[in-house]
């Protein structure tokens, strides 16, 4: 009976997350029972390893890893090409940020059309809710990420372009993965997923209930307005528009350093910033410059995290990846 009022509690939030409209605000969420967001990675890598080329990755902290021998150049492209300072791309209001939503084994599983991208996508069906969550609401014209955890199987299924059809009782798609959280397995090569870079989306998240806990313990996805069209493991896609070798490529790491002064920052922007300088950031999009990824949670104090826009790009560097870049 406990379990099942666990399983009922989780489908009730997750019913009162869907039925949110596009302008209501969405949290607290659900947690993810048992499940991690992938490994950790070995106990016995050095601290000054680099970047790993795996799903791991996300969980390592590199603030004493190398510096990638171009990063200055890098770090003056990026700048170059769209705005200069850092930006939370998420906060309180609904249709900012990513929501998602989590399910348990009762969870009906429907049909997934692909429309763009059927070949580098995982086979339905998923076990996405109709009415689950939508990336900036429902009545979004955007890129309607759709973001699902089964925390019965520890499994995260993720959708790009996302549309419930009522007359078929599916989701259509123009992309769609399914990630094993127990697992540091990346994409096949050249396969992207719900991101342009081939990887998984919510880990890369800043969740407002690990930074309310007093840590962020993982990498944050971020985006530029110019990459270069390569890619470097965990990442397995580009979608770049320069072969400029100074451009950063899909899955580049940066982090901020270890000498930028956090005295002026407090509460949750602290946590972030903090997080920044331990796991950095991974390049997983085409997109504003500088802008980085959380939940919509009407929880979050945008005054606080409006601290974070203080930070310049100049203020980071780039950390060298065990994996050699893949031009396509």
């Amino acid at each position: 009976m406990r379990w099942l009022a666990t399983v009922t509690g989780v489908l009730a939030v997750a019913i009162a997350l869907a039925a949110a409209g596009p302008s209501r605000a969405i949290g607290p969420y659900p947690d993810l029972g048992p499940c991690s967001v992938f490994p950790s990675p070995p106990a016995g890598l050095p601290a000054g390893a680099p970047s790993l080329p795996n799903e791991a990755a996300w969980n390592q902290d590199v603030s004493k890893a190398p510096v990638a021998r171009n990063s200055a150049a890098t770090i003056a492209y990026i700048d170059s090409h769209g705005g200069d300072r850092l930006h939370p791309d998420f906060g309180s209001p609904r249709a900012y940020g990513f929501p998602y939503a989590i399910v348990g084994s009762g969870q009906r599983m429907l049909p997934i059309h692909y429309t763009a991208y059927g070949d580098e996508s995982d086979p339905g069906p998923f076990p996405v809710p109709k009415g689950a969550p939508v990336e900036g609401g429902n009545r979004s014209d955007g890129d309607r990420h759709v973001l699902v955890v089964d925390r019965s199987s520890c499994t995260l299924y993720e959708l790009y372009r996302a549309f419930f059809k009522r007359g078929g009782a599916h989701w259509n798609a123009d992309s769609g993965a399914r990630w094993d959280l127990r697992s540091t397995a990346l994409r096949p090569e050249s396969w992207t997923s719900a991101d342009a870079a081939g990887l998984p989306i919510f880990p890369g998240l800043v969740r407002y209930d690990e930074v309310a806990a007093g840590h962020l313990d993982h990498a944050i996805r971020v985006t530029f307005d110019s990459t270069r069209n390569a890619w470097v493991h965990p990442a397995s896609h580009c979608a770049g528009d320069t072969s400029n070798p100074v451009a950063p490529a899909m899955g580049t790491r940066l982090r901020l350093k270890a000498g930028y002064s956090l005295g002026e920052f407090s509460g949750g922007a602290r946590i972030v910033a903090e997080a920044l300088k331990r796991y950095g950031m991974i390049v997983a999009d085409n997109g504003s410059n500088w802008f980085f990824s959380g939940t919509s949670d009407r929880r979050w104090d945008d005054g606080n995290l409006d601290q974070l826009k203080r930070i310049p790009g100049s203020a980071f560097q780039v950390v060298k990846s065990a994996a050699r870049p893949h031009a396509c």
